[in-house]
């Protein structure tokens, strides 16, 4: 029998925010995996040791998180005005698919540094000094995404004092800036109305703000399903229970937002939607052992993401959240207090993120003109993927 050697892709491992991912250049993909199909979702699987069932991702470079099995494939922009086109893939950590679905909002922030660093963005338009402004075309959901990178001496600034929560060190502030982020072209409320009551069968019906912005997400109040908005991971995450829980409240919800047409489609949509649970703020103890002071947020907020509790909380959702809190009435508004608002800071996991949008109101339909928030990148490592051939 002929062992074939593994094939070498040029790839960077890349820190955007609090999850990490494998970047590659379109062009330098497989030819085969330069179109979507089976062969792209083959190969990414295979790079980020996709399917496991022993849910580590040991022969691969996942890390057996969602927010850590990721990757993103970058090309010159197609579109008029754009830099840059992002596609992103959520890799399923145990079952065969990558789901295309919806955007990482947190390796967003590593989209234009690797755009900049590997000529993807027209010299002309960047500096040597000061912030290179990068026309992000995010292709998952056609929306236009604007990362202002910092740049010394003609590189991309990695390092710096920047801090957020949910990393353990510091670096280099990148501000992001979501452009019409209602997600698709329905709807930012797709039932119509700004709190549902959501029937799931067997279950319960709950109280529920269903939004399109930033990613698909189904807002629920922590009270209404036994919690108080101030949990941490181990709370949910080892409880078979509560997560299949909120896997039937998200297929159900996913399915009165119209983004599936039965309720089976829903296991292979992991990506979308989100569920998220919010709370009036109170005082807890981050994951870090950082105290959270009631006064120092507007609302508690917990989220999941591909079936379980996020350490921190995914940048898409996070623009949902700060959609949500802008819009009176809503069930994050509410938890906020209910005031009218340009910004929100609420508490996550790991700690607190701050994050500022504008909305405006025609008719009974709203609208968000921007979200915006700051995030973090860093390049872990450069070179080639290896890939056993198929």
């Amino acid at each position: 029998m002929i062992h074939q050697p593994q094939i070498k892709i040029p790839a960077t491992y890349i820190r955007g925010g609090t999850s990490k991912g494998v970047f590659f250049k379109l062009e330098d993909l497989p030819e085969s995996a330069q179109i979507s199909g089976a062969s792209r979702d083959a190969l990414l699987l295979r790079v980020i040791g996709s399917p496991d069932p022993y849910g580590k991702q040991t022969d691969g470079m996942g890390g057996a998180t969602s927010s850590t099995s990721k990757t993103v494939i970058l090309s010159k922009s197609s579109q008029p005005d754009h830099d840059v086109d992002y596609l992103f893939g959520q890799v399923s950590i145990d079952k065969p698919f990558v789901d295309w679905s919806g955007n990482c909002g947190n390796l967003t922030a590593a989209v234009g540094s690797f755009a900049i660093s590997n000529g993807l963005v027209d010299t002309s338009r960047v500096p040597d000094n000061g912030v290179a402004i990068v026309r992000i075309w995010q292709a998952n959901i056609q929306k236009t995404i604007i990362a202002n990178v910092p740049m010394t001496d003609g590189q991309v600034q990695e390092t710096g004092n920047f801090e957020l929560d949910g990393v353990t060190f510091p670096a280099a502030e990148v501000q992001i800036e979501f452009i019409d982020p209602a997600d698709g072209e329905g709807s930012m409320f797709p039932t119509g109305d700004l709190v549902d009551n959501l029937e799931v069968p067997g279950v319960g019906t709950f109280k529920a703000t269903m939004i399109n912005a930033g990613i698909p997400t189904i807002f629920l109040n922590a009270e209404d399903i036994g919690y108080t908005g101030t949990e941490l991971q181990e709370a949910i995450n080892g409880d078979e229970k509560a997560l299949a829980l909120f896997e039937t409240i998200r297929a159900h919800g996913a399915l009165r937002m119209g983004l599936i047409n039965t309720i089976e489609e829903a296991a292979s949509r992991q990506h979308t939607p989100k569920v998220a649970f919010v709370a009036k703020p109170v005082d807890y103890v981050a994951s870090s052992g950082k105290q959270i002071a009631a006064s120092d947020i507007d609302l508690n907020v917990r989220a999941l993401s591909m079936g379980k509790l996020h350490h921190a909380m995914m940048g898409t959702a996070a623009v949902a959240i700060a959609t949500a809190a802008v819009i009176p009435g809503t069930l994050v508004n509410l938890a906020a207090g209910g005031a009218q608002r340009q910004s929100v800071r609420f508490g996550h996991p790991s700690g607190t993120l701050q994050v500022g949008a504008e909305a405006s109101q025609n008719g009974n339909d709203w609208t968000v003109n921007r979200v915006v928030m700051s995030r973090s990148a860093r390049v872990l490592m450069e070179g080639w993927v290896r890939v056993p051939q198929a």
